[in-house]
């Protein structure tokens, strides 16, 4: 700071942040009688933006329901009430899960706690000591993730963690790979500008009009908060001229001004599903709005979500294009992670190139990924993809079994909608095992096991 300039630095503000959080540390209670039909968790701390979604993200990532919720955080202090349950619509019973409940929330909320609120940008080469994370964003085709791992197996890339989402013609993901040799990040600069250089090949296919972008990065963001960010700044919630088929589907998100107190509220309704709350949180703070108060309600096939908002500036939302444009961001945050299309969850042993031969066998039967998790367990691959046919229709009875006789030893649980055949085969199981049904055929000649010598 020069002689003379009274003004505060940001280290000196951010000391101060810190120094007030320490003297009011965060205050988390839980409470299992006051609710018949799930456990409330409380919440007081001293306020800052984006606290909102620290709770929010540490509820999702226990894999907790929040059925309800109320949001106060007008003025220095924050102030949330939390229902939630369990997956299966449970209140939390276990004293070790209550407690770890408690203590991540507390932990997020610490003055130590390093929240970034603007998108992180991507840098060319910063992998981690275990894994290398790759982001990739581009059009959306049939076949594309076939493509994108055919490349980075040859590439020898063990994909371990992945997660892929589409949206409005728009493709992004976020891929942990390893080196295949040694199971560690790949560091070798070369290397790595090579592999961004073929993928980025791949993802532009024969589309002049929009872009495609890959990065390395630091494996630092949160997978699910970095997709929205990928996707925000893909601006995959422009939609186009011909895009009307849905309507009727679309989520009700409305935004109008209270001008007595400066606000703008937002009022969002649609079919309840997991992470929603998370979702459109994290969309919010990413458009740097904060949420003074709000009040959501998923006691229902229908979710109900009311925000009381200004921009970081202070200001309510102050012009039609800024209303539109947030009307769409939440429109686009609810529907990235729609559960739409026939969903296959596979388990098998992992191996080099085993998602480069799954998504080959979808794209040769004629099936296109809509949404994928990919993750590696203890040596076992626990993937789950949603699929519809290259035209956007549900999967057939028929192709799926063909999918079967394709696949090999694996086990294969197919969840959703499929639509019968015209001459339906005798069984259509809903889960399958794979093995003693197809000895006699060789594994190398079904392309599932290949020599990497």
């Amino acid at each position: 700071m020069m002689e003379g300039d009274l003004s505060p630095s940001w280290d000196s503000d951010d000391e101060i942040e810190k120094f007030i959080r320490r003297m009011n540390p965060p205050r988390v209670v839980i409470d299992n009688e006051s609710c018949a039909n799930a456990t409330v968790v409380r919440v007081d701390s001293a306020n800052k933006y984006g606290i909102l979604l620290e709770v929010v993200q540490v509820l999702t990532d226990l894999n907790l329901i929040t059925r309800k919720a109320y949001i106060s955080s007008d003025g220095g202090w924050f102030m949330d009430v939390f229902n939630v349950t369990d997956r299966d619509g449970k209140k939390i019973r276990e004293e070790s899960k209550l407690h770890e409940i408690a203590d991540y929330i507390r932990k997020s909320l610490g003055a130590d706690s390093s929240f970034v609120p603007s998108r992180r940008r991507s840098v060319d080469v910063a992998p981690s000591s275990d894994y290398t994370v790759i982001e990739l964003t581009g059009t959306d085709r049939p076949g594309l993730l076939s493509e994108v791992s055919a490349v980075l197996t040859s590439l020898k890339c063990n994909v371990v963690n992945a997660e892929v989402w589409t949206h409005n013609t728009r493709a992004a993901s976020v891929m942990q790979v390893t080196d295949e040799e040694t199971g560690l990040a790949i560091t070798e600069t070369e290397r790595l500008s090579r592999i961004k250089e073929l993928l980025c090949n791949v993802l532009k296919g024969n589309n002049i009009t929009r872009g495609a972008k890959t990065a390395v990065s630091m494996g630092v963001t949160h997978t699910d908060r970095r997709l929205h960010q990928m996707m925000f700044a893909d601006r995959d919630y422009e939609r186009s001229d011909k895009d009307t088929g849905n309507e009727s589907h679309r989520p009700n998100v409305t935004v109008v001004n209270w001008f007595d107190k400066d606000y703008s509220v937002v009022t969002i309704r649609c079919k309840d599903r997991p992470k929603l709350l998370f979702d459109t949180v994290c969309t919010l703070t990413d458009m740097q709005y904060v949420v003074f108060h709000g009040n959501v309600d998923t006691e229902g096939p229908e979710a109900y979500q009311e925000y009381y908002i200004r921009h970081i500036d202070g200001s309510p939302v102050n012009s039609e294009a800024e209303r539109q444009r947030v009307i769409q961001c939440l429109e686009a945050a609810i529907e990235r992670r729609v559960s739409e299309g026939l969903k296959l969850e596979l388990c098998t042993s992992d191996r080099v190139g085993l998602l480069s031969d799954v998504t080959r066998i979808f794209r040769e039967n004629g099936l296109t990924v809509i949404r994928a998790e990919v993750s590696t367990r203890g040596g076992k691959a626990v993937n789950t993809f949603y699929v519809r046919d290259a035209a956007g229709n549900s999967v057939d009875a028929k192709t799926l079994d063909a999918i079967r006789q394709a696949i090999g030893l694996t086990v294969l649980q197919v969840k959703g909608h499929v639509d019968e055949p015209k001459s339906p085969p005798q069984e259509a199981p809903t889960r399958f095992l794979f093995g003693g049904l197809f000895k006699s055929r060789s594994l190398y000649n079904l392309g599932l096991v290949r020599s990497y010598s």
